[in-house]
């Protein structure tokens, strides 16, 4: 029995271009709604969880930076993946999108080529996981634990909720078992091989994680000119990205 298609949400206030990735996601198999306001998007959202949103950044009463703020504030959606559409190429603006928890960014004009690229690459590593895990499989280090079946991070007995990306970046610290992993390494595990993205990406990823993490935050260490690990030990420890 086939399985049903990947349901993708896009909203964008540009009709043209709604209509361009509507028809070009539905032709590569996917199963598309649209919304054309962040609101709207916001009331879809809470009727049906999809597997991927795809947000224009500008757009009038909300901007897509929003949307995904409040995202990543509802139980239940905050780690829902969420690839952000923009005109701004400048990497502040960029940072500011992954600093609110989006996954990905794409600047226009882009290629619809690329974007379905990096769509499929989004939506493999978002069930990659839970689909080789199996039940019960979990990491630890210290105060935190990793249950890679279901995707859920505990610190201390607290639930975290983390985005996927947050969530690939910390699996990919414990499982490393204290080696030190570098930002480009860290970019291939978390956000896969072939994305473009600068280095930074990862430290406003780290950021957000260490926030998250709150009093367990100190397992995740910063080795100078080298990258991060995971260690209990606080001697050498620097928290800034």
């Amino acid at each position: 029995m086939a399985s049903a298609p990947q349901h993708i949400l896009v909203v964008d206030d540009e009709p043209d271009l709604l209509e361009l990735l509507t028809l070009n996601l539905a032709a590569s198999g996917y199963r598309v709604s649209t919304a054309s306001r962040g609101r709207q998007a916001l009331t879809s959202l809470q009727k049906e969880r999809p597997d991927l949103v795809i947000l224009d950044v500008m757009m009038p009463e909300m901007s897509g930076v929003e949307v995904t703020r409040r995202l990543r504030a509802t139980p239940g959606l905050a780690d829902l993946p969420v690839m952000l559409l923009t005109a701004k190429a400048e990497e502040t603006d960029q940072l500011v999108g992954l600093s609110v928890g989006a996954d990905d960014y794409i600047t226009k004009p882009f290629s619809v080529k690329v974007l379905l690229a990096r769509v499929a690459a989004m939506l493999r590593r978002s069930h990659a996981e839970g689909e080789a895990a199996r039940p019960g499989d979990t990491l630890t280090f210290g105060p935190v634990t990793i249950d890679l079946s279901v995707h859920e991070v505990r610190a201390g007995g607290d639930r975290i909720d983390l985005t996927l990306t947050e969530f690939r970046v910390l699996a990919a610290l414990v499982s490393a078992g204290g080696r030190v992993l570098g930002r480009a390494s860290l970019i291939d595990k978390a956000i896969g091989p072939g994305i473009t993205v600068t280095e930074r990406t990862i430290d406003v990823h780290m950021t957000a994680l260490r926030k998250k993490l709150g009093r367990a935050s100190g397992i995740i260490q910063t080795v100078r000119g080298l990258g991060y690990q995971c260690s209990l030990s606080p001697q050498g420890a620097e928290t800034d990205g």
